[in-house]
């Protein structure tokens, strides 16, 4: 097994990629109008794939804490990009559901975050992409475990 240094082990701890992602990704939001953060996104995209599900599959989704993901819907919510509607099912859970202004956005942001995708994966061939993604999924297995 190869030695991990600690300044890698820092950098993976610190989130150092993950970081400049985020970054760049609200850098572009910021220069196409897009008036949205990084994790607001996430959410957004969650529910591009399915709406009108409730807040804790959106933690769940996200791996973000309950009080993180409210506050993230509050804020989409003030946007008018999402809205909360009672669960006829039960009452007790709000399903949250893309407004029409939410949904119109899906487009645009999905073609910043792609171009930015493309561009840090520039160089790297298809067999390294599934190489570091079949890594990162055991790290994320591991981890789950413990």
């Amino acid at each position: 097994m190869m030695k991990v240094t600690e300044r890698e082990i820092f950098e993976i701890l610190s989130g150092k990629i993950s970081g400049v992602i985020n970054r760049t990704v609200l850098k572009a939001f910021a220069q196409t109008g897009i008036d949205i953060t990084t994790e607001q996104w996430t959410v957004l995209s969650c529910l591009w794939d399915k709406d009108k599900i409730i807040q804790q599959e959106i933690c769940d989704l996200t791996q973000k804490d309950k009080p993180s993901v409210t506050r993230l819907i509050d804020n989409l919510e003030k946007k008018d990009l999402v809205k909360r509607v009672s669960d006829p099912a039960d009452r007790r859970n709000n399903l949250i559901h893309l407004t029409p202004k939410g949904i119109a956005l899906k487009q645009n942001t999905t073609e910043v975050v792609h171009n930015i995708v493309n561009y840090a994966l520039e160089g790297i061939s298809d067999d390294e992409l599934i190489r570091a993604k079949d890594v990162l999924l055991r790290i994320m297995h591991n981890l789950k475990i413990y």
